[in-house]
C-alpha cells in the first residue's frame, strides 16, 4: 500500500500518523496519507511567511512562468491523476479527466492574469496633489479544499493566491488528498520555491483553528458546507480575519415552454447528474412549466433510466458511488421523506447492488412538497425533484425560496424573459440554456449563505490583493 507524504518547505515529509483512503466503489483501503497537527501546520506557515517576503517581490510574468511548468507537468501526469482522483472519489473516469483539463485551464488563466495586478492613477481634486492605487498581495493563504472535486477546486485558490504573490499552504479534504499530493510533486518539479506552497493534512477541526488564530495565516479561503463556513466566520472574528467562502447551494433549474427541448433535457441532466449530483451547484430543484410538463418528464425520467451505474475505471459509467456509506443514508432519507409527503417515485430511489460500494441508483420524483427534506437542502446525490409551474413569476418565486444562492438554470428561447430571469434570480452565477457555465475567465460564486467573495476570473486574483492609497502632495517649482 502506497503511503503520500506531506509537502513542506520544498521537502516531502512523510510522519508516522496516517489516515487510510478508501475507494468508495469497492470500500477497500487502496492508499494512505500522512497527516500532521498543529505545530507542524504552524511551521508551514511560518515557512510560509519567511517565503512571502520573497515572492511577493517576484516579476508577476516570472510568477506566472512558474504556474505554466506546474501546467505542464501536470499535462504530462493527466492520465495517472485522473486515475487517482476517481480511485479516491469513485467518479467516472471521464469526468476525473475532465477536472483535470480544467484544473490546468486554470493554471494558464491565473499565469496570465499575474502580469494583470493593476492599479490606477486618480485625478486630483486639491491642487498641488497626486493620488495613486496599487494593489497588494495580502500575505499567507490557508486554503482549505473539498472532496467532490479534489483536484480543481483547491487548485483555483492556489493559482489566483500564487499569481498575486501570495504563498499558500493547502489542506484537502481527508477523503480525497492524493490528487493534492501529486499536485506537490508537479510543484516541485516544477521548481516552485520552498514555502511558496506547502501541502498539509489532518483533522481538519486542528488545523482549521491553527490557521484561524495564527496570526501569520492573513487569509483562509474555503470551500464545503455552510454548516462549517459558519464555524470559521465565527472563529475568524477575533482576529477579524479576511475568509472567502464558497459554501453550500440548492440551485433551481427552470423549463420553459419555449424551450429548446433537446437543449433543455440535456442541461438539466447534466446539472444534475454530473459528479454523481455531488456538485455545489446541481440542479436539485427542477421546475417545469406545464406546457411541456407531460413531455419533459418522461423523456427526462428515460434518460436518467438509461444512465450506467458503476466503478468509475470501467468504461461507459455515467454515474459513479456516493463518497461513503454516510451520503447514500442521507439521500434515502431525502427520498423517504419526500415519499412519505406524498412525491411520487418515478424511477430509482434505491441502494445499488454492489454491496461493497457506496452507490445510489438515480432518482426522480414529482410532486414533491416545498417542506421535504430535499427541497430545503441539498441532497448531494443523484436525486432530481422536480416540480411543475405556471407563470415566470411564480418560477421566480420558488426558484429564489431558499437561504442558499449559489447557481440557477434557466432554459428559455425568449430573450427578453432570459434578462428579466438574470436579474430576478437571486443566485451569483445563472446558466441560460447552459448546464455547464463555469469558465476559467468568469466569476464563480454565491450569495446569501452560499458564501462570500468570488473565485476566477479577474475577481479570482483580486480576492487575494490589498488595495492601497497613496495620496502625494507636489512641490511647486
Amino acid at each position: 500500500m502506497t503511503t503520500h507524504p506531506l509537502y513542506l518547505h520544498g521537502q516531502f515529509t512523510t510522519t508516522a500518523q496516517t489516515i487510510p483512503i478508501r475507494n468508495p466503489a469497492t470500500g477497500e483501503t487502496f492508499a494512505q496519507m500522512c497527516v500532521c497537527g498543529r505545530t507542524q501546520v504552524a511551521q508551514a506557515l511560518a515557512d510560509a511567511h519567511a517565503a512571502f517576503g520573497t515572492w511577493r517581490g517576484v516579476a508577476g510574468r516570472t510568477r506566472g512562468d512558474f504556474l505554466l511548468r506546474i501546467a505542464a507537468e501536470i499535462e504530462r501526469r493527466k492520465d495517472d491523476i485522473a486515475r487517482t482522483i476517481t480511485l479516491e472519489n469513485g467518479k467516472p473516469l471521464a469526468q476525473s479527466a475532465g477536472e483535470v483539463a480544467m484544473t490546468i485551464d486554470h493554471l494558464r488563466w491565473f499565469a496570465e492574469e499575474a502580469r494583470r495586478g493593476y492599479g490606477r492613477v486618480i485625478p486630483p481634486q486639491a491642487e498641488g496633489k497626486r493620488h495613486l492605487v496599487i494593489n497588494s498581495p495580502v500575505g499567507v493563504v490557508a486554503a482549505i479544499s473539498p472532496w467532490n472535486f479534489p483536484l480543481v477546486l483547491a487548485v483555483r485558490k492556489i493559482a489566483a493566491a500564487l499569481a498575486a504573490g501570495c504563498t499558500v499552504v493547502l489542506k484537502p479534504a481527508s477523503a480525497t488528498p492524493l490528487c493534492a499530493a501529486q499536485f506537490a510533486e508537479c510543484v516541485h518539479a516544477a521548481g516552485l520555491p520552498p514555502g511558496v506552497f506547502q501541502l498539509v493534512a489532518g483533522p481538519a477541526a486542528e488545523i482549521a483553528q491553527e490557521f484561524l488564530e495564527n496570526p501569520l495565516c492573513r487569509k483562509i479561503t474555503f470551500t464545503g458546507s455552510t454548516e462549517v463556513g459558519r464555524k470559521l466566520i465565527a472563529g475568524a472574528a477575533a482576529g477579524v480575519k479576511p475568509l472567502s467562502l464558497e459554501l453550500g447551494g440548492h440551485s433551481p433549474a427552470l423549463v420553459f415552454d419555449d424551450a429548446n427541448f433537446a437543449t433543455a433535457l440535456e442541461g438539466v441532466l447534466i446539472a444534475k447528474f454530473r459528479n454523481t449530483g455531488q456538485s455545489c451547484i446541481a440542479a436539485n430543484r427542477i421546475y417545469v412549466q406545464r406546457g411541456v410538463w407531460e413531455r419533459f418528464v418522461p423523456a427526462l425520467v428515460a434518460r436518467v433510466r438509461a444512465l450506467k451505474v458503476g466503478n468509475g475505471l470501467e468504461a461507459g459509467v455515467d454515474i459513479g458511488p456516493l463518497i461513503n456509506p454516510a451520503a447514500v443514508d442521507t439521500a434515502l432519507r431525502h427520498i423517504a421523506d419526500a415519499q412519505t409527503r406524498g412525491a411520487q417515485l418515478l424511477c430509482g430511489g434505491r441502494r445499488g447492488a454492489d454491496a461493497r460500494g457506496s452507490f445510489l441508483e438515480p432518482t426522480v420524483l414529482t410532486g414533491v412538497p416545498g417542506a421535504a427534506l430535499g427541497m430545503c437542502d441539498e441532497t448531494f446525490g443523484p436525486v432530481a425533484y422536480v416540480n411543475i409551474f405556471d407563470t415566470e413569476a411564480e418560477a421566480i418565486a420558488r426558484a429564489n425560496d431558499s437561504t442558499y444562492g449559489l447557481a440557477a438554470y434557466v432554459f428559455t428561447s425568449d430573450l427578453n424573459r432570459a434578462f428579466r430571469l438574470l436579474e430576478s434570480l437571486e443566485a451569483g452565477m445563472i446558466g441560460i440554456n447552459d448546464g455547464v457555465p463555469t469558465t476559467s475567465n468568469a466569476p464563480f460564486g454565491g450569495v446569501k449563505q452560499s458564501g462570500w467573495g468570488r473565485e476566477l476570473g479577474t475577481e479570482g486574483m483580486e480576492a487575494f490583493l490589498e488595495t492601497k492609497h497613496a495620496s502625494f502632495v507636489i512641490a511647486q517649482a
